[in-house]
């Protein structure tokens, strides 16, 4: 029995997608930039899609969807084109649980650049308090950036209230959205951010395809040079199979979005209930304002030096994918950025798990996972 609980770090694509995807890299060859009607029908693809990745944040003007690589190029050209616009370094303010693909390139600014940045504190569910971000707004403040939804511990950011602060202030606001886009309403008319990164991958789509989304009055420098391509704002032909499959698995997650939540809340509770009692097990992250799909905790070990990556493992060995909360670099743990911030011990900041349900998963699913997760902790725990 073959388990697969990491959603957040890739999701299998939908086979309309796959399909899709071979189709287009079959028959559909043209550089969308050429005159000739090969050029025009993949042009036609591209725009297509523009339109059905628009259409899953509800942005007012296709044109301001941006196709990219991913979620992390998305960031960095949010990040730096905003940046390069100024002469002189200037402050930026992020949360203390963004993603590296944005705490890097901020650290990038401080360390190259002579920038300087605040990292917004967290509480113990790893939410922004608005008024710490108020505090922090300088004259020389040019961007904020707040994750959406965290992809560690699954809490989703008060977003509305960050912006209303950044937009009283006329501050730039960005958010990484890529763990949100497909699991939760995100409409950028309704909360009108001025960038929102998003990534194929996540919703079912291809890997190596994302997007940003630009507000319409809002500039960026352009972060690659050789080419016209996407209004002058990222050079490079256009990988038409990839966004033409990433617009399709945006217009589905759209159109199954209300339904899968409903049912991917009801998996997720029901696996913490069966875990609930688990003594090895705290939770983490925010319990009501949560990605409907993800679960997360830490383990409580009585052991000296333990990971969580031996859990992954054993849980590996039995069929099940899951994932561990702290990073691994070089072949050595480091305790997790996110679970330090939220104030848990080093100790601790090295058994985060995660768990993230997505389409396939079942209640047969849930049920075996929670008796296998269980007795792997027992066995570790009482030798």
């Amino acid at each position: 029995m073959q388990i697969y609980l990491d959603h957040s770090a890739t999701t299998p694509p939908r086979k309309e997608v796959v399909s899709l995807l071979a189709q287009v890299l079959s028959n559909q060859y043209g550089n969308p930039s050429s005159l000739h009607s090969w050029g025009e029908e993949t042009a036609t693809l591209v725009e297509t899609a523009r339109y059905q990745v628009a259409g899953l944040i509800n942005a007012p003007a296709p044109e301001s969807i941006v196709f990219t690589s991913g979620g992390t190029e998305s960031n960095n050209l949010a990040i730096f084109g905003i940046a390069d616009q100024y002469k002189e370094p200037q402050h930026i303010i992020i949360s203390s649980v963004e993603h590296s693909a944005i705490r890097e390139p901020v650290e990038h600014l401080i360390n190259k650049k002579g920038w300087s940045a605040t990292f917004l504190g967290v509480d113990h569910q790893g939410r922004v308090n608005p008024a710490d971000l108020l505090a922090a707004i300088r004259k020389d403040t040019a961007l904020i950036s707040t994750i959406y939804g965290q992809s560690e511990i699954g809490t989703i950011e008060p977003i509305a209230e960050l912006l209303q602060i950044a937009k009283q202030h006329n501050i730039l606001f960005h958010s990484d959205a890529v763990q949100a886009a497909g699991r939760i309403p995100l409409d950028v008319q309704k909360i009108p951010v001025d960038l929102l990164s998003l990534s194929g991958h996540k919703l079912y789509g291809p890997q190596g395809i994302g997007s940003l989304y630009i507000r319409q009055g809002v500039t960026l420098n352009p972060q690659l040079f050789g080419g016209s391509q996407e209004a002058n704002r990222r050079a490079g032909t256009e990988p038409v199979g990839l966004i033409t499959a990433f617009g399709l698995a945006a217009q589905l997650a759209q159109k199954d979005l209300s339904q899968e939540i409903a049912r991917l809340e009801q998996l997720r509770n029901h696996l913490f209930g069966l875990l609930s009692d688990c003594p090895y097990l705290e939770p983490t992250g925010d319990s009501n304002c949560r990605l409907p799909h993800h679960l997360s905790f830490v383990i409580n070990s009585p052991k000296v030096s333990f990971n969580s990556r031996t859990v992954v493992r054993q849980m590996n060995y039995a069929g099940i994918g899951i994932s561990a909360g702290s990073a691994c670099n070089s072949g050595k743990s480091r305790p997790s950025s996110v679970l330090l911030a939220m104030g848990y011990g080093r100790e601790q900041a090295l058994c985060g798990l995660r768990l993230t349900l997505g389409r396939q998963n079942t209640l047969e699913d849930i049920e075996w996972t929670a008796l296998v997760l269980w007795q792997i902790l027992e066995r570790i725990f009482s030798s």
